[in-house]
Parts: structure tokens; C-alpha cells; sequence
């Protein structure tokens, strides 16, 4: 225990020398477990996240005997059938330090409710539901991912971290059909036709593709729940308990019996349950958009009740979380969705955050051109809400440098352009998304390349950069939330300032600077004689005459105001 720490407990219990022996010990107990928690300082803000977004199939193994369950052992494609990545594996990672390393302050992971059971033939291969896009069941996890036990010891130890937990909901589509997962009542599903994506109605009232059955989440109908889902629950001892649940919870709300809602009641329970901080929304623009909106509404009342029952587990007063995939959108359409024949502002219907498809392409353009242009939209047409930005992801067949030729660019596109970044599990460590055999998005689904890690490989030179930005943008929410202003253009150097309230940060950084000694101008952002520190090389400097000057061999500086 720190000596600090020491006298404010003894102090607190000198001053509470008129209550009882209980109360004395209660309040000095709160204040070393409050002294615990990760220090949140700057302020965490949603619009300068680090994200880190992994398959949970594909990233660490921390639980050999979930490797194979369900009897899922027929043979697949190339990278299409499970692999051994779980819960557990996530969390391990997380007590290793790997995340804080890399300054993530919030982690995606795919979705782990329980998927179909067999196999499917998409065309491009023999396949499993190892991505999560396949629900069979939402009130459960997939045995190949963990239990809900392990689900909760991963929110809870990442909230001891510091880092918020986004779950990826799929209220879109069940999983296919197989001869082990029958189809859904037609009540609850519509299973053609197959989208055309020609217009509005053509993107929401069809099925994404072939055998992907879609939820009628227009339908206000009440319907009853599917006999195979029913007996399911009764063959694993908790049907009585599930439909108990599902009465409170219409009885509170009131909404009818209709598809969405028995969904929305399913997916918020394990924001009640878990403290889940956020939603990465599947499909988004394939939904009604008021579905959306009702989600939204139903994990706010969730995330409110699991901080009142958990009050020594709140991080912050952040509200929950809401960022969309509407396959597509770019930050320079704004607020707006365009069909064609309607444009949807989905900020409008709950979402914080939509990702944003755009950064891959504007990566070409020079580092000016791309953070004056995202600064300048996101404090002006984004006005309060903002954009999940990357360059690679598990769909994506056209990602920024797939070859991974540059991936020191690429982290200083991803970490210092404007908005929240999310790293794709492997862009720090220059895993390969061309696999020799692997069909479509299979390729970018390898397992993590852990093993380029255990040996002398540029993997390990090219993951402690990526470290040293993360670190630093995680420091300062200037660089995601704050108003960029180029300072000087030979050699680039631009500054970023965040205020809000009685919080004020400034940094300054310089891009594709020589070698050897170089002088960044910082006049009239930095006065003369403030003492800064860079935080790539790690050496302190004071600013004269409008000037810092290093004398190293990098060609990047991160300067932020030195703290003694």
C-alpha cells in the first residue's frame, strides 16, 4: 500500500472516532478499494477511444477443453471452421497488461451467443458459425466461446483496468438452416427475398443472403415463442426461469410480444447482468432504424440499473454506448444515410458513433488533407457525435495496405486521425491478411500471430510503435476529441486542443521529421520556457524561441506538457 494512501486511511478513522468499530472498518475498506481503481485521468470520452476489435475465435486459446463442443468436428474450408479462441483468452490477455501496453481503452470482441449447432456450405467453403454472426439462441453463450461466468470475469476484470467492454448484438438475422437448426416460425422470420440493395425497402425487407433468415423487426404482431427454442430450454433446466423473465419485462414495458423485443429483452439482459459499457450494432442499416432507437432505450434502462446495484463498479458517468455498422457510410455524408430513395440520420435512433468506411480510402492522401478534413467534420456536421474509423476489419475485402507494406503509416493514420480508432487484432503486429488457400473474408480471419511475437521478427519492432501511439492517444483526448491546427508544413508539425468544463489538453506532434536534430515550430501554442516532454523518445526539452528541438534518429515527436 502507498504511504499516501496509509495516512488517508488513518486519517479517516481518526475522524470517525464517534461511530462504532463497524462503521470505521466499512469506511476505511471503501477507501482502499476506491484507491484501486484504475486512475481515469484524462476523462474517458467515446469519441477519443482506442478500440481493439478481435474474433474472439481467432485471438488467444485460454480454455483448451471448449476447443470442441456440440460435436462440431466435420471438416471445413481453410480457416472456417473453430480454432480454439474464447472468453477466457480475451481476459487472459487483458491480465497480461497486452491492452493497457497498447493504451486500448475499449475492446470489441464478436458476438459469443450460442450459434448453430452444425456446419454450412456459403459457397466458398464448408463453414462454421466460429465469427458469431450466426445466433441460434441469444439467451446463451456457445460453449466454444466460454460460459456467461467467464463473459462476467472478463467485463469485470477489464473495468479494473480501465477498459470498457463493447458487445457485438446481431438483431438483423438468426443463424441458417441446417438439419440441426430448423428454421424460425414465419412469424418471426421472413426468409426471401435476398436483398437487391436497390433502395429502402430492398435493404431491410430481405435477407442479407441465401439461407440467412430475417428478423420481421418491423412486425408490432405479438407471437409466441418457437416450440423449438421452448423445448430447448426446458431440456436445460431453465425454461421457467425464462419465461418469468420474459413476463416481467413485458409487464414493465409494455411493448408487444413482437420479434424485436423478445430480442431486445435478450441482448440488454447482459448489460443488466454485466455492466456491459456498449453495443457494437450488426447490420444496422438492414433494421428499421426505430428498432434501433428502442434498443437503445431498453440497454440505457439496463446499464442504469446494473451501476445503481453495482455502485463500486462504476467507472463514470459515460451513458451507454451505441456505434453502428451501416455498411458504407462515410464521414462525409454527415448525419445522413442515403438509400436512394430516403436518407436515415441514425444518430438520431440511438447511435453515439457510426463506423466509418471512408478512412481506409483518404489513408492515400497526405497526413494534412486527412486530419484537417475529419477535425473540420466531426466540429461541425458531427457536432457531438462522432466516427469509429479503420483501415483493416473481418469484411472488408479492400483494407488499407493488405500487404501490410506500411505499417508505420498505418498506425499514424489510425492513432492521430481525428475521431475513435479501432485497431483490427493483428494491425499492431503486422499479422498477414493474405493466407494462401483461404476463400473471401476468411483471409483476414487468421489466428493472432502470437508466435511472430516469441522470436526476433519486425513484428516485435512494429507492435512497440503502435504501443508508444496507443499509449499517447490513450493519454490525451486531444488527439481522438480535439481541434486539430497545423503548425508548421516543412516539417509537419500541428497541434490539437480538447476543452471541456475545467479540462484542458494540448499536445503537439511532428510527422516524417529528419533525422538527427530538427526544430518543431510550437510558437504561440506552446510559450517560451514551458517544459515539454516526448513521449516517442522519451526526453524532455523546454521550448525557446518558439521552437522545441530534439536531436534523435526518429522521424516522429509526441509532445505533451511534462508533468514536473
Amino acid at each position: 500500500m502507498k504511504k499516501g494512501l496509509l495516512i488517508v486511511v488513518f486519517l479517516s478513522i481518526i475522524f470517525s472516532c464517534k461511530k462504532n468499530k463497524n462503521e470505521v472498518v466499512k469506511e476505511s475498506e471503501t477507501i482502499i478499494e476506491l484507491s484501486q481503481k484504475p486512475q481515469l485521468y484524462p476523462p474517458f470520452v467515446w469519441d477519443a477511444a482506442n478500440i481493439y476489435f478481435l474474433l474472439t475465435d481467432r485471438f488467444y486459446n485460454g480454455d483448451t477443453l471448449n476447443d470442441i463442443t456440440l460435436n462440431r468436428t466435420k471438416e471445413t474450408a481453410l480457416l472456417r471452421g473453430f480454432m480454439g479462441g474464447d472468453i477466457q483468452g480475451i481476459t487472459n490477455k487483458i491480465n497480461e497488461g497486452y491492452f493497457t501496453d497498447l493504451g486500448i481503452n475499449a475492446i470489441w470482441f464478436t458476438p459469443v451467443v450460442e450459434q448453430v449447432h452444425d456446419n454450412v456450405d456459403e459457397g466458398t467453403g464448408s463453414t462454421y458459425g466460429y465469427h458469431g454472426y450466426w445466433a441460434k439462441d441469444w439467451t446463451a453463450l456457445d460453449p466454444n466461446f466460454g460460459t456467461k461466468k467467464d463473459l462476467e470475469i472478463l467485463v469485470r476484470t477489464a473495468h479494473e483496468k480501465g477498459i470498457r467492454i463493447l458487445m457485438d448484438i446481431v438483431l438483423n438475422h438468426t443463424g441458417p438452416v441446417t438439419d440441426m437448426d430448423p428454421v424460425w416460425p414465419k412469424e418471426w422470420v421472413r426468409t426471401g427475398p435476398v436483398c437487391e440493395y436497390t433502395n429502402y425497402e430492398t435493404t431491410t425487407n430481405c435477407t442479407l443472403v441465401e439461407n440467412l433468415p430475417d428478423i420481421n423487426t418491423e412486425s408490432d404482431n405479438a407471437i409466441e415463442l418457437p416450440d423449438a427454442l421452448l423445448a430447448k430450454w426446458k431440456e436445460e433446466g431453465r425454461l421457467s426461469n425464462e419465461l418469468d423473465e420474459l413476463q416481467v419485462f413485458f409487464n414493465r414495458t409494455k411493448y408487444p410480444r413482437a420479434p424485436r423485443f423478445y430480442i431486445i429483452k435478450w441482448l440488454t439482459d447482459y448489460v443488466n447482468d454485466l455492466g456491459i459499457d456498449g453495443f457494437r450494432v450488426d447490420t444496422a442499416k438492414h433494421v428499421d432504424e426505430k428498432s434501433w432507437k428502442e434498443l437503445y432505450s431498453e440497454a440505457s434502462y439496463a446499464f442504469n440499473t446494473w451501476k445503481k446495484k453495482h455502485p463500486e463498479e462504476v467507472l463514470d458517468d459515460n451513458p451507454f454506448y451505441m456505434v453502428g455498422e451501416v455498411y458504407g457510410y462515410g464521414v462525409s455524408a454527415g448525419r445522413e444515410y442515403d438509400f436512394g430513395d430516403k436518407k436515415v440520420d441514425y444518430f438520431d435512433y440511438g447511435f453515439h458513433s457510426l463506423i466509418n468506411f471512408e478512412l481506409k480510402d483518404d489513408a492515400k492522401k497526405d497526413y494534412e488533407t486527412i486530419f484537417k478534413k475529419y477535425s473540420h467534420l466531426l466540429h461541425t456536421k458531427l457536432e457531438g457525435k462522432s466516427v469509429v474509423n479503420y483501415l483493416t476489419s473481418h469484411d472488408d475485402a479492400t483494407p488499407y495496405d493488405k500487404e501490410r507494406q506500411n505499417p508505420y503509416r498505418s498506425a499514424n493514420i489510425l492513432l492521430l486521425t481525428p475521431g475513435a480508432s479501432q485497431i483490427y487484432y493483428g494491425d499492431e503486429t503486422n499479422r498477414s491478411l493474405t493466407v494462401e488457400g483461404a476463400q473471401g473474408d476468411a483471409t483476414h480471419r487468421s489466428f493472432m500471430n502470437w508466435e511472430d511475437l516469441d522470436s526476433i521478427s519486425n513484428s516485435n519492432k512494429v507492435l512497440a510503435y503502435w504501443q508508444k501511439l496507443g499509449k499517447f492517444r490513450n493519454d490525451h483526448t486531444a488527439i481522438g476529441a480535439g481541434v486539430h491546427q497545423r503548425l508548421s508544413k516543412q516539417p509537419y508539425v500541428f497541434g490539437r486542443t480538447y476543452v471541456k468544463g475545467d479540462f484542458k489538453d494540448k499536445v503537439v506532434v511532428g510527422l516524417e521529421l529528419p533525422k538527427g536534430k530538427k526544430s518543431l515550430w510550437v510558437k504561440d501554442f506552446f510559450g517560451d520556457g514551458t517544459k515539454l516532454f516526448d513521449a516517442f523518445s522519451e526526453t524532455y526539452i523546454t521550448v525557446d524561441k518558439g521552437k522545441a528541438v530534439l536531436d534523435n534518429d526518429y522521424d516522429i515527436a509526441l509532445l505533451e506538457m511534462a508533468k514536473n
